[in-house]
């Protein structure tokens, strides 16, 4: 069993919904952005996404956009973000660690040589948000046979018709991305996510954990409510931007994203209390 299927299964025996928080690998500079990433399990993240800089993210908003400029600005690459997990990993045996980005900087490091370093930092799984299903060959495969899950995302626009090829490689748990478009947008309707959860779980034993939208311990335990689990980022991504002080990290950058956290945290854990 993978960290994440069972951090997943805990959760589920203490029927709360996991919260699963992404925070930019390198935002807004090394040292800083390994601070907020070790602070995460202990404000009350579940799950650990670590984004993986890239120059187009082209399913990104604004929030986690600049993050990235500030991540590449300050030197960051996709080696020193593995070496962020290695370093994590000396501290934290436990909490499952995912690595969110694009394929193109994986490709260019190379896929084989990208999955054995990932392994061996202690990467539990990925989600790259630019490979369709029909691409598989390319890294889910070559990742699911390395050990490490690949999250497939799926979208109001994925029918009950092409669920069946989204789903069939996913492991860990599938990612519903709550409405079409990008990054940090407000969530329209709460009801329609819970029927979309559902329709999901028709397809798959896997857990569904929703995000886009989600910015509030409100919006946590509501969503919380129908979702195996909460992915949070813009709003955390966003609280490091606004917590610098002439473009470099303050006393309080560490410290806002980890109340958001927390916050955060109280909301799920209500979600079906």
């Amino acid at each position: 069993m993978s960290r994440i299927e069972k951090r997943f299964a805990e959760l589920k025996a203490q029927n709360r919904p996991a919260l699963v928080t992404f925070v930019m690998g390198g935002d807004p500079d090394l040292a800083t952005s390994q601070a907020i990433f070790e602070a995460l399990p202990q404000a009350g993240a579940d799950v650990i996404e670590l984004g993986m800089p890239f120059s187009d993210p082209m399913a990104d908003g604004v929030a986690i956009q600049l993050g990235g400029q500030r991540a590449l600005a300050a030197g960051q690459t996709l080696r020193g973000v593995l070496g962020m997990v290695e370093d994590f990993r000396r501290k934290d045996e436990t909490t499952p660690v995912v690595l969110m980005g694009y394929y193109n900087p994986i490709y260019i490091f190379g896929v084989d040589k990208f999955l054995a370093a990932a392994k061996d930092a202690g990467v539990d799984g990925l989600i790259i948000v630019d490979l369709p299903p029909e691409e598989d060959e390319e890294l889910c495969i070559p990742a699911l046979k390395a050990g490490i899950n690949f999250i497939r995302l799926t979208t109001p626009t994925t029918d009950d018709q092409r669920l069946p090829t989204v789903l069939k490689n996913t492991s860990g748990f599938v990612y519903y991305v709550s409405m079409n478009g990008i990054t940090g947008a407000a969530i329209k309707s709460r009801g329609a996510v819970g029927e979309a959860v559902e329709r999901i779980k028709s397809h798959t034993g896997l857990p569904v954990a929703v995000g886009f939208g989600i910015k509030t311990a409100e919006d946590a335990a509501e969503i919380g409510r129908h979702a195996d689990g909460i992915v949070v980022g813009t709003v955390l991504v966003d609280a490091v931007g606004q917590s610098l002080v002439d473009g470099k990290a303050s006393d309080k950058t560490v410290s806002a994203v980890r109340d958001i956290v927390a916050s955060l945290a109280a909301g799920v854990k209500r979600a079906r209390g």
